[in-house]
């Protein structure tokens, strides 16, 4: 995605609610980290596709238990982050897993809709899901995702907060 700050919105979105299933920091962490491989691609000019191999889902799935194991060794900051946010952080190596796995998958699928380029089924060629949405509608979904989120979220620490007073 142009702009992949825009995954923040929908990965709130889905994180919050699902905070006992879903680990909140490998699940928005792998939404990002998979932008580095167009990052390095346009900062070191490398003669590879923008949206390359990362941007499948079965090489993104090595990356996303890559993802989730990094941030089991360093789940320490993590929780400390959580803790400062109020919300609560069970840690489950499979829990970060899955999380780092979605999270890549969630990111392939909507960066699918914008670039042609990209094989998210890899090994199979071609982008079945290129402009079967509109950038705008995508954009749109982004941007209520993050007003969502921003309306949720303090509701739901502030309710986190008060059952811990008790």
């Amino acid at each position: 995605m142009p702009f992949t700050p825009y995954h923040f919105g929908p990965c709130a979105c889905i994180g919050l609610p699902l905070n006992k299933y879903i680990d909140i920091p490998t699940f928005i962490l792998s939404n990002v980290v998979v932008d580095l491989e167009p990052l390095a691609v346009m900062l070191f000019s490398f003669n590879y596709p923008l949206h390359g191999y990362c941007h499948t889902f079965l090489i993104g799935t090595a990356l996303g238990i890559i993802a989730g194991l990094l941030v089991y060794l360093s789940r320490n900051f993590w929780g400390w982050w959580m803790r400062l946010f109020r919300l609560p952080y069970p840690i489950s190596l499979m829990k970060m897993f899955i999380s780092g796995v979605l999270g890549i998958w969630f990111h392939v699928f909507l960066d699918g809709f914008f670039y042609k380029e990209m094989n998210p089924f890899w090994p199979i060629a071609g982008n079945p899901l290129f402009a079967t949405v509109t950038f705008s509608r995508v954009f749109t979904f982004c941007e209520i995702g993050l007003i969502v989120a921003a309306t949720v979220y303090p509701a739901r620490a502030y309710s986190l907060y008060k059952k811990q007073k008790k």
